[in-house]
This record gives structure tokens, sequence and C-alpha cells, in this order.
């Protein structure tokens, strides 16, 4: 269980106020659970992600994961990020075993894990590549594979499809939903498309805007649905998909500024 209790963020802007980005935001994420943030805007998403990761301190409460006290990163939590933040220097076998390399695994068993892993995501065949020789989508696929090289506790996603054209960022929401069914794996995931929410979410939260606190929580069916065979498509058309997407939609945009909804 990864369990965020009242967690509150202030930090200096570089204006020098104070911005209030979280205020007690409280969440638990148990095993196979895949927890989709939703907000308008500076709502606090990737601050809440950021101190689950351990990179941004909170001002108060708590973060644990099984019981121990989040203080920093560590290698039982996996970040993908929008921007795949890949090494440019090294090839897609060396990003991908970098975690192990730092875990103290030796080259055997690096190469071993690392195989399977570029299988999984379907990569094998580039191992030897550069990352600026892959696409976009193929390119999050690594940082997918990376994420998921320590065998963490939970994987930690900002917006990672969120630059990627339709199709491919389609093709990766179907990836990240194999890979979760067949681990099992926690998942925290941010996005500000509805739809992608829907498709993927065990459970939804919506957050309001700044200072980011959760306003509605929804659990959902949809991603099982997908993984267990149902074409995305058909569910996608389903009247109560439709009607969580109208939902969604209404408590979202009810908290944006009027430029907001225009992008």
């Amino acid at each position: 269980m990864l369990r965020v209790d009242q967690a509150t963020v202030h930090f200096k802007a570089r204006d020098g106020s104070t911005v209030h980005a979280l205020d007690s935001v409280s969440l638990d994420i148990g095993d196979g659970e895949l927890t989709v943030a939703l907000g308008a805007s500076g709502c606090g998403k990737s601050t809440l992600l950021s101190a689950m990761a351990g990179f941004l301190p909170l001002s108060s409460g708590a973060i644990t994961l099984n019981g121990r006290p989040v203080t920093g990163p560590g290698r039982d939590r996996g970040v993908v990020f929008q921007k795949d933040s890949l090494l440019p220097w090294k090839s897609v076998e060396q990003n991908v075993a970098l975690g192990l390399k730092l875990a103290g695994l030796g080259w055997r068993e690096q190469k071993e894990k690392t195989s399977q892993l570029l299988g999984s995501v379907g990569l094998q065949d580039f191992a030897q590549s550069p990352p600026y020789e892959l696409s976009g989508g193929m390119r999050q696929r690594v940082g997918l594979a990376r994420a998921l090289a320590t065998d963490p506790e939970i994987l930690l996603m900002d917006e990672p499809f969120g630059a990627l054209d339709s199709l491919t960022r389609e093709h990766m929401q179907l990836l990240l939903i194999d890979v979760w069914h067949k681990t099992g794996k926690k998942v925290f995931f941010i996005t500000h498309s509805i739809d992608e929410a829907l498709l993927l979410a065990t459970r939804v939260i919506v957050m309001s805007p700044r200072p980011g606190r959760i306003t509605h929580q929804f659990d959902l069916n949809f991603v099982r649905a997908v993984a267990h065979g149902a074409n995305p498509r058909s569910v996608k058309t389903s009247s109560q998909y439709l009607h969580m997407r109208e939902l969604l939609r209404d408590l979202i945009h009810s908290t944006e500024h009027p430029l907001e909804r225009l992008a």
C-alpha cells in the first residue's frame, strides 16, 4: 500500500511568493490499482507525484510505502516522465540496465533482465540502438522498461503519453494495460485526457485548482474489460463510458479558467 496522509505542500516561487500547491491530500493505492489523477492545469497533480517519488518534501503530512516513510527517491518507485529523459550517449540496452547496474547486479544478470524487459515492450531488436534513432513512442517504451527494471512496488507516470500522436498514444495505452495486467503493479498516472483516464483507470481522482485537493473519486472497470480482451472501441462507445466522460468533463470544466477550456 502506498499511503498519502494529509499531504500539504508550500514552496517559494521565483518571484518570492509562497505557492500553496497541495492541501491535506489523502490517498491509498493498493496492489493492482491503476489510479489516474485528473484536474485543471496547476491543480497539483505533478506536485503530488513528485512527493510520492521523493523528489519534493512535504510541508506537512506523510507518505508511506508498505509502512516505510518516503523521504527521498528509491528503487521501490519507478518513474516515467512525459519527456523520456533517456541518456543519449548510451544504447537502449544500457539505458534500461542503468538501475540494475546501480543496484549492483552482475553483467550477466543485467543482460538477462534487460533482454526480458525489452521483449515485453517489443524492442528486443533495438537493444544496441541509440535513443535518438527511435520514435517518440519507442523512446517511451524504453522509459517504461527502465522504470520496471528494478521491479518497483509502484509506477509513477507523469503524463507519459501527452506528447505522442494519437495513434501511438493508443498503442502505448494498450501496452501499459498489458504490463499492468501481467505484473499487478500499483500505478499512479497523471493525464489531462479524460478519455485516457477512463480507459486506463481502476480509479479516477479529480483534483481542484490550487491548492490541490481531491474533490471526487470514481471506481471504474473499463480497463479490466480491455485487459480481458474487450475491444477498446466498443468500450469507448458504451453508454456507461459516455456517461462517465460527460460527468468528468463537467466536473473539470466547472473549475477551469475560460481560456483553459479552449486549450
